[in-house]
């Protein structure tokens, strides 16, 4: 990956919209090698899609949660049980396996601290081989994410 490539990568993360024309003289390409990069990205996996960033709160999603997940066995059936029935859990944002006191770290979007509570013991607590939960609200986002950082 070149200088070129990480232009139009940086470029392409604040705004997967913006047209080919307007990417290639931000990167100094013509639109059609600045095409061909774009579809060589996407090829190699660096690109791995092209999504719409909502505002949760205009969908009703006031609340995000931390929830700190411990496993009852620690094999690797348990491990890809629970992982694979977090794919199928919508309020789920997130889903990290972590090192430390806890094996997996979630984060949950809620409405309320009541919608909150229908996710824990219907979803959240009902996971495969779920033994201890302990859950964190967040109060306020200081930082959220907008995209990964692409070194010089």
């Amino acid at each position: 990956m070149d200088r070129l490539d990480k232009i139009i990568l940086r470029e392409l993360q604040g705004n997967a919209q913006r047209p080919i024309a307007d990417l290639a003289a931000k990167a100094g390409l013509s639109p059609s090698s600045c095409h061909r990069r774009v579809k060589l990205l996407e090829e190699a996996g660096v690109i791995t899609g092209y999504t719409a960033s909502l505002n949760r709160q205009a969908l009703g999603l006031d609340n995000i949660f931390f929830v700190e997940v411990s496993l009852s066995a620690q094999t690797e059936e348990a491990f890809q049980k629970f992982e694979t029935a977090v794919q199928r859990v919508p309020e789920i944002l997130e889903c990290h396996l972590m090192s430390g006191q806890f094996d997996y770290l979630l984060r949950v979007a809620a409405t309320d601290a009541s919608d909150y509570e229908r996710i824990h013991r219907s979803r959240i607590s009902r996971l495969p081989n779920v033994q201890r939960i302990q859950s964190l609200l967040a109060l306020r986002t200081i930082k959220g994410w907008a995209g990964y950082p692409i070194p010089d």
